[in-house]
């Protein structure tokens, strides 16, 4: 029997989704700051406290440190809650905060948990527990990508995450293992082992222009990854915000790359 609450959804847009939740009276959908869009009315928004999840009915000192752990994943102590108060059925919708898709997951279907990225959980039916999880291996947590602390998601609910990009999900066979740019992951199955490993190679290491070190997912279960990491993004922004480009360089031949193109500042 499903402890947490049920809800129906839809998914809306390509590149830039939004999810639409249906409430039944009383059902609940929690959601980070930020992520909302648009509610019917009786529909009651809240605050709260950590994610309102049964793990949070542990007293006030309890409830502390519970949301302050989600401080390590980068996210604020409170979340919000949408409960429909009326006598039919609502809708509320929550937004993804860059292009990309929205990732639905069925906890119940999928093992009761799901480890994700920090900064990648959206919202979910109440019950869903959102914590930390911390990376087992000393190499993972140092070159891993995402530090030592990630995001986890537990109960048997619906969850919502989102990647930027395009979006593939994996199923990797026992022993079946795939070798991921580190900001590429998105979230994997609680039997997926996660490792790095070293690329090798001194041209490879310096010149290669993909960092040191692969992920490695060993299966079994199942993978989600994203084309277009946030950070990857933002640093490709950024080189152009100075109006340098990387392959050019800040020297002469950047310069005179420049006024070649019509650009001479």
């Amino acid at each position: 029997m499903k402890t947490n609450h049920e809800i129906d959804y839809h998914i809306i847009g390509e590149e830039m989704q939004i999810v639409e939740i249906e409430l039944d009276p009383q059902e609940t959908a929690v959601a980070e700051a930020g992520s909302f869009m648009y509610m019917h009315d009786n529909i009651q928004m809240q605050t709260i406290f950590g994610d309102g999840s049964s793990n949070d009915n542990t007293g006030f000192l309890g409830k502390l440190w519970g949301a302050g752990k989600r401080l390590l994943t980068g996210e604020s102590l409170f979340m919000t809650a949408y409960t429909n108060v009326g006598n039919s059925k609502l809708r509320v919708a929550f937004a993804s905060p860059y292009p990309g898709k929205i990732i639905p997951l069925d906890l119940y279907e999928l093992g009761g948990k799901i480890i994700c990225q920090k900064d990648a959980f959206l919202c979910a039916a109440k019950g869903v527990a959102i914590g930390i999880q911390w990376q087992k291996k000393l190499g993972t947590g140092l070159f891993g990508g995402e530090g030592f602390i990630m995001q986890k998601l537990e109960g048997d609910g619906m969850a919502f995450c989102h990647a930027g990009g395009h979006v593939i999900r994996k199923e990797l066979k026992m022993g079946e293992t795939l070798k991921i740019d580190t900001g590429c992951i998105v979230a994997y199955t609680q039997d997926i082992d996660f490792d790095i490993q070293f690329i090798g190679g001194i041209r490879n290491t310096i010149f290669g222009g993909e960092g040191v070190f692969f992920a490695t997912l060993k299966g079994p279960g199942t993978v989600w990854l994203q084309s277009l990491p946030i950070s990857r993004l933002a640093s490709r922004l950024s080189q152009y915000s100075y109006g340098t480009r990387k392959e050019e360089g800040n020297g002469f031949l950047g310069g005179l790359g420049n006024l070649l193109d019509g650009d001479g500042r």
